[in-house]
């Protein structure tokens, strides 16, 4: 029996099954042997639940941050690439219009925001239909997904259910956080289940259901420790450790060929936004401050950051941006950002802004700055940094790095000479 045949024949016994107490240790089992067959579905036909390739997929990672747009085919995600970024990608009236990645840059508030338009998908792409698997992947590598939706197809359709479900299968979670559960292999000691709050999800005795888990993945040893009331497909994605969480905005396109009340219910809808490309609802030109572009700043968690150097007006032209989802906004990820001698030499910041408690103030790497905040970085002076207990580390490398250096070219001298 194929993989995808005992996957089907597991779902079907989950739909048999009624929901209760007495059943919730066979449906947490069954649970957790449906992942496993779904990721091993995943290393055999793409090397890896992060895997996937192909034409135009391997595209380069630039700017401050980077978005996905995934939707069905003709929901109109080539027309709004060229809205938000002004990069022409081919539109069509027919489907699969787009075959490849097609990358742009959206600049918005200083900042430079990789979109990439990717081929439409369709029920069935996290096993690989219709080129799924490398839509997927681009996916997993981004730092925010923009799911485009067509109004008018929406309510018989239920696009929005079908691609929830196909990246839920692949081990993306929209908008979600991940689970507050430690959760340590060891090598004897068997399984140590503890918690500190009461479990509601996890049935009558949350420890064996726990256990014939970690049972189904080989996992005799570990501990266990959950911070929060968490369910069975939370407690399997802490076990198998390669979910990924991303923040998802959902757009509906095409809301001109709608009914007003149509366009209020489809509004109200968690994560939503809605609006037309054609007609310029909620998004304008490339350039220009819209509704659409101020939700992809929120969803990316980016900030803005203007540095100063010491009795100099601060530069607002060219803010340096930072963003939760990658290296955090703190002082250190600005230090970081800039430059890692910058970091490494650091002494103090002093902050203005709304971060700040009062103007300036100093704080150390762990400062978490706001937008639009203004940092001054101090360095340590010549007579701190040789007081430090790595200085004479930090001198023997650079020692290294200029006789490497000074050799190298030695040796280049001496070939161009022979030859």
């Amino acid at each position: 029996m194929g993989v995808m045949e005992k996957i089907k024949e597991i779902e079907a016994e989950m739909e048999r099954t009624q929901k209760n107490k007495a059943t919730n240790y066979h449906l947490g089992t069954l649970k957790a042997k449906l992942a496993k067959l779904r990721n091993e579905l995943l290393v055999e036909s793409g090397g890896g639940a992060g895997s996937g390739g192909g034409e135009g997929f391997d595209v380069a990672r630039l700017g401050d941050a980077r978005m996905a747009l995934i939707g069905f085919p003709s929901v109109g995600k080539s027309t709004l690439l060229g809205a938000l970024t002004a990069t022409e990608s081919e539109a069509a009236d027919y489907e699969f219009t787009t075959l490849t990645c097609i990358p742009g840059t959206m600049r918005y508030k200083g900042s430079k925001v990789q979109v990439l338009d990717l081929p439409g998908i369709i029920e069935g792409a996290a096993h690989g239909k219709g080129r799924g698997k490398e839509v997927i992947a681009c996916a997993r590598a981004s730092d925010a997904i923009l799911i485009v939706l067509d109004a008018g197809k929406e309510g018989l359709n239920r696009h929005r259910e079908i691609l929830e479900r196909e990246l839920e299968t692949v081990g993306i979670r929209l908008n979600k956080r991940p689970p507050d559960v430690t959760f340590k292999k060891k090598t004897t000691g068997g399984v140590r289940f503890s918690s500190t709050v009461t479990l509601t999800k996890l049935g009558p005795d949350p420890e064996t259901l726990a256990k014939n888990i970690m049972r189904e993945y080989r996992i005799v040893n570990a501990d266990v420790l959950c911070r929060q009331d968490i369910s069975v497909d939370e407690l399997i994605d802490v076990v198998v450790g390669n979910r990924q969480y991303m923040p998802c905005l959902y757009f509906y396109n095409k809301i001109d060929t709608i009914t007003i009340e149509e366009i209020d219910k489809l509004a109200r809808m968690p994560h939503s936004l809605v609006g037309s490309v054609a007609k310029k609802y909620n998004i304008g030109e490339p350039l220009e401050d819209d509704l659409l572009k101020a939700k992809m700043w929120e969803y990316l968690g980016l900030t803005r950051i203007y540095t100063k150097r010491k009795g100099q007006q601060p530069d607002l032209a060219e803010p340096v941006v930072l963003s939760t989802i990658r290296k955090g906004t703190t002082v250190k990820s600005l230090c970081h950002n800039v430059s890692s001698q910058m970091l490494r030499d650091f002494n103090f910041a002093m902050v203005w802004g709304k971060s700040a408690k009062h103007s300036p103030q100093r704080c150390g790497l762990n400062h978490p700055l706001a937008d639009e905040d203004v940092v001054q970085i101090v360095t340590k002076t010549n007579t701190q940094q040789r007081q430090d207990k790595k200085y004479q580390m930090q001198v023997q490398e650079f020692a290294d790095k200029y006789h490497k250096k000074k050799y190298d070219a030695k040796k280049k001298k001496q070939g161009r000479l022979r030859g």
